[in-house]
């Protein structure tokens, strides 16, 4: 096991060149599987985030939950400080250690982790909560009265039925709340997710989607502040809302994450290219099934997970697309199967695409369907810069809760 392994949960990160007796280390040479991080392709994803919010005076909060690394949050914040977002206090931990102070954990609070939270604002972290019942505002002023502070929260708006939240029409129900943490906590804001926008397809309903997220979160702010409540944060997320709002008015930031790295889901609702996916993971041929058209790699679903997230869009690529070792993708090659150690490359049925001649031993890279789920499979990214195949540093990246 490596060093680095072992000391990840201190928050520790190592950017280590790969140049040793005057060589460097190469795709070919890395044992497989393993995670591959095109960081020309990540700096132009976030490039181009950042430009496209920058004429409506909104700040980024990243979602963090994605990248679960220091070295890649350094480069997607806009300070050493944050802000950011995280889906686990394990990230918010992990983060704080190394000098975040401005953090939304934006999940549902259970009570049983108000301690933690309280822990964090006790070593100098801004973490702010989310919640959508007056029995978890109670819970998060009852502590708050307890410790003699008072911990931030935001309360979630349900904007489209995709999952939790308090709906922006109802009135009462986001009064009764913003009083319940308005006595003994801080009501910081509202905060909402366009989940749904991830089912949306094509430009004017990615643009509908967004404006629905900005009006049901405006539309709750509205409601608190006629009631004489404070809402200072206006803060609405989601990758594809953020690159296709057109206005913006009322809202203070936009939270994404999944931009960073984009994935083949992200491509097919049309949010961005093949060619704008930043990681992927390199795998080994390791047989043939000629008969069956199928080339094996060591690259199951315990390294590429089990998320299927493009069966229900129109183009399915399977268990993930498959590329050459420089990162440029076969035309209709997938991983169509997998078991949990091996995964079967297959032309996309009904494609007429040819099966590449591949040889034991060759490398291929397989752009993932969900780069979040793809990226929990590993401990560490292989950092590369564009077609090159030379592996200019390992940055780790943590998992659990």
């Amino acid at each position: 096991m490596h060093k680095e392994d072992q000391a990840v949960d201190a928050a520790t990160t190592i950017d280590r060149t790969f140049e040793k007796a005057g060589r460097t280390t190469t795709l070919g040479e890395l044992e497989t599987p393993c995670l591959i991080l095109d960081a020309e392709r990540m700096d132009r994803n976030i490039a181009r985030l950042r430009g496209r919010l920058d004429p409506f005076g909104v700040s980024l909060r990243p979602h963090l939950k994605t990248a679960k690394s220091v070295e890649v949050a350094r480069r997607v914040m806009t300070s050493p400080a944050g802000p950011a977002t995280v889906s686990t206090l394990k990230e918010a931990a992990q983060f704080a250690a190394a000098g975040v102070r401005d953090i939304i954990y934006a999940v549902g609070i259970a009570p049983s982790k108000l301690a933690r939270v309280l822990e964090l604002r006790a070593e100098g972290v801004d973490i702010a909560v989310v919640l959508d019942t007056v029995e978890q505002a109670e819970a998060v002023a009852a502590a708050s009265r307890a410790a003699g502070v008072r911990i931030p929260a935001l309360i979630e708006v349900d904007c489209d039925g995709h999952r939790s939240g308090v709906l922006p029409t109802d009135a009462a129900r986001l009064v009764e709340i913003g009083h319940a943490l308005a006595r003994d906590a801080e009501l910081r804001g509202v905060i909402t997710h366009a989940g749904g926008s991830y089912a949306a397809r094509g430009a004017e309903a990615l643009r509908q989607c967004a404006e629905a997220e900005r009006r049901g979160v405006v539309d709750a702010a509205a409601i608190l502040r006629n009631a004489g409540l404070p809402c200072p944060v206006v803060s609405v997320g989601s990758t594809p809302t953020a690159h296709y709002a057109t206005d913006l008015t009322g809202v203070t930031e936009v939270r994404a994450g999944v931009f960073i790295f984009f994935d083949l889901v992200m491509a097919g609702v049309g949010v961005c290219r093949i060619e704008d996916i930043a990681i992927s993971v390199l795998a080994t041929v390791i047989g043939h099934q000629h008969d069956k058209g199928w080339i094996l790699i060591d690259a199951g679903w315990m390294a590429m997970s089990q998320d299927r997230g493009t069966s229900k869009q129109a183009v399915n690529q399977g268990y993930g697309l498959v590329c050459d070792i420089a990162g440029n993708a076969y035309a209709d090659l997938i991983v169509a199967d997998a078991n949990q150690e091996h995964g079967i490359i297959m032309v996309r049925p009904g494609s007429g695409a040819v099966l590449p001649d591949l040889a034991i031993g060759d490398r291929v890279r397989i752009l993932p369907n969900h780069a979040c789920a793809t990226g929990a499979q590993h401990r560490r990214y292989h950092v590369v810069h564009g077609t090159s195949d030379v592996v200019e540093a390992e940055w780790l990246r943590f998992g659990g809760w």
